[in-house]
Parts: C-alpha cells; structure tokens; sequence
C-alpha cells in the first residue's frame, strides 16, 4: 500500500504529531510548576494551582513516553545516539522529572508547611529544568552534535554535557522555560479565578514581551550566525537504511535560502510569532480560551519551524556531516514501519478521543471553595 519512501515521510509527520501533543500539553504542566512557589502565596492557593493540572498531569506525561517509544521503534540509529551520547543530561531530565510525581502524590500526605513547601520546589524544580533541557537540546539539534558513525554504524560521540552548553543552546533553553512558563501562565489564568487570576494575567504581561526577544534573538542568530549542511549525494529516498551512503557539505545555502527553496515553510515561523504575540496580548488584557489557544498556535508554528529547518536532518554531525541521520537513512525496516504504522492508526486516534474527553469532562473553574470542600479527594 505505501512504498518505503512514503512510509519514512508519514513516520516523521506521525512523530511531529507526537511531539506536539507532548508540547502542548505537558507545556503548561510544566509552566504550572514553574509559577507554583511564584504564584501561589498561601497553601491553599497552591493547591488551587496543583489541581489545574491534577486530573490530567499523569496522562499529559504519557506523550513523552510515546515519543521515546517511537524514535526507538522508528529511528533507532537517532535513539542509540541521543540517548548515548546525551546520557548525562538525560539523567538530569529523569531526575528531575521524578520530583513530580512524587511531589503531587505525597504533598498533601502530612500538614506540615516546611513539609509542603519542600515539595512545591520540587515541583518548581521539575516544571523547570525539563524545558530548560529540552530548549538546550533544540539548540544543539539546530548547531549539530559531535558524534560519527564508523565503518559497521556504530555510533561514537565526542562531546561532553557542559560542551552542549553554548551560548545559542542556552538562549534556545531559556526560551524553551519561557514558552512553558507563558503557556502555563495562561491555562492557569483560565482555570482560576481571583487572586491567582490576577497573578497568572500579570505573569503572562511579564513573560510575553521577554519571550518574543528572545525568539527574535534565535531565529536571527540561526540565519545570520548558523551554518546548515546541504546533501549533495545520497542513495535515495527509498533505498535501505544506510547514512553513510551519501555525500554533506559541511557548510550549505544556509537556513534561510532552505526555507526560500520552499516557500510554504514560510507559515511556520509566522504561525509561531503571530501566535506567542497574540498570546501575550491577548492574555495580559481579559482573554482566557483565545489567549490559550493563541499560545497552541505559537507553540505548534515555533515546532514546525525547527522540524521544517532540520528536513530531511534528523541529527546534524557537527564532525562529521556524512554521519548526519535523515529521516531518509535512519529508519527501522520497512515490515516494522508498516506494522507500527497500523498499530497508531488504529490506537492514536483512540488516544487522541480519550484525552479530549478527560479534559471536557474535568473542565471548570478550579477555586478555593472547591478545594477545601473535596480535601479528600484533590491535591
């Protein structure tokens, strides 16, 4: 039915899927806990926060998962890479990531304030560091990493963590905390009312402008300052799995000649920048729902936009550009693309059904008066 070629496209469209849900979701998870010890000046107003997300944290997490599960079903040559030769940062992310759910579960088991407040910075600190480190790792998919692959394909990374911390990474984690802190900022100025809906309205009027600078600071730093490679060779789009059969320049037309080559790319950046602004905008004056979903926007236009830029790129060798990993050259056997691609055809949709469900059935204004009247029930 699909040709191998077809069958590594609609892979790389199912896992930018996957990685905006991720987005979009575990996003203002992560804002929430961000602006948790921020926001929130008494316990029971952290609670008030801590259940905007309570229903739903746990499913939100799933996505990234998933995501994990497909680069190692699908890409397997980019899994055995990152999770190598990034072996240190990701610890970092797990470790922190452990902090939430023990942080929810276990924050209201004891009233004892400095027994709560430890917890709402561990909560603080897996709501920050995770985007701080997914941000940093953007930036060095956008610069390349250091890692080649041998004669047999196996690959060898040269880098060490503090080496991924360059000056661009760095300004691409920052962003990434300032997206999630925005994004949280504004879910929580929906879900509340009040005090915290005041706080949350003025941290979308802090956030917002920073934010946009920044961006603007990154895309002109990957424009002017960035070299992209450019393949001049390869074996073909539906040729078996081999990155080391074809040709890279070290040094291409650069990102913007890549997105003039294809003009329709164009609406990513726009989509992102018109959607952050009118997020902030939006979100600093009386708007909930349409502040929000501006912020899905900016978000899924700002995910586009590096994956669009990286095409065909799936991970840039910054040593060696012949090692670079496409989506044309890094992919499982066509059986097990196949398979799974039945497999998400029939579940995702499911997946998708469901969480829109979960979120339709909890929705509502999360106060105070309802904390306290089911203590036994929430955070």
């Amino acid at each position: 039915m699909f040709d191998y070629e077809s069958i590594r496209l609609i892979w790389w469209v199912f896992i930018g899927i996957v990685i905006i849900a991720f987005a979009l979701t575990e996003g203002f998870d992560f804002g929430i806990g961000t602006l948790l010890p921020l926001l929130g000046k008494t316990d029971i107003e952290r609670r008030v926060i801590i259940n905007s997300v309570g229903a739903t944290w746990e499913g939100n997490q799933v996505w990234f998962v998933l995501l994990g599960g497909a680069i190692f079903a699908i890409w397997p040559p980019v899994y055995a890479t990152l999770f190598s030769g990034l072996y240190v940062a990701m610890l970092l992310l797990l470790f922190a990531l452990f902090f939430r759910p023990v942080g929810f579960d276990y924050r209201g088991k004891i009233e004892n304030p400095v027994w709560r407040n430890a917890w709402d910075w561990g909560l603080f600190i897996g709501g920050t560091v995770p985007p701080l480190l997914l941000g940093v790792l953007v930036g060095n998919l956008i610069l390349g990493l250091p890692f080649h692959l041998d004669a047999d394909l196996r690959s060898f990374y040269e880098g060490s963590f503090l080496a991924l911390l360059s000056p661009f990474a760095l300004l691409c984690g920052v962003i990434g905390l300032l997206i999630t802190s925005l994004h949280g900022a504004l879910f929580l100025k929906w879900r509340t009312e009040g005090v915290l809906h005041q706080r949350a309205q003025s941290a979308v009027a802090k956030i917002g402008p920073v934010l946009l600078v920044a961006l603007a600071a990154a895309t002109a730093w990957v424009f002017i300052g960035i070299d992209r490679p450019e393949i001049t060779q390869m074996a073909g789009t539906a040729a078996p799995s081999n990155p080391l059969n074809k040709s890279v320049l070290a040094i291409g037309s650069g990102w913007a000649q890549h997105f003039q080559t294809y003009p329709w790319m164009i609406l990513a950046p726009v989509l992102a920048f018109s959607g952050l602004a009118l997020a902030w905008l939006l979100g600093k004056n009386q708007s909930t729902k349409g502040a929000f979903l501006c912020s899905c926007v900016g978000i899924i236009g700002l995910l586009l936009t590096v994956g669009f830029g990286l095409f065909p790129f799936l991970l840039i060798s910054s040593v060696d550009p012949r090692s670079s990993l496409t989506l044309w050259d890094a992919s499982a056997s066509y059986s097990s693309m196949l398979l799974s691609f039945w497999i998400t055809v029939i579940f995702l949709p499911i997946v998708l059904l469901y969480t829109r469900w979960v979120y339709k059935i909890i929705w509502g204004s999360i106060t105070e008066a309802k904390v306290i009247k089911d203590s036994h029930t929430l955070y």
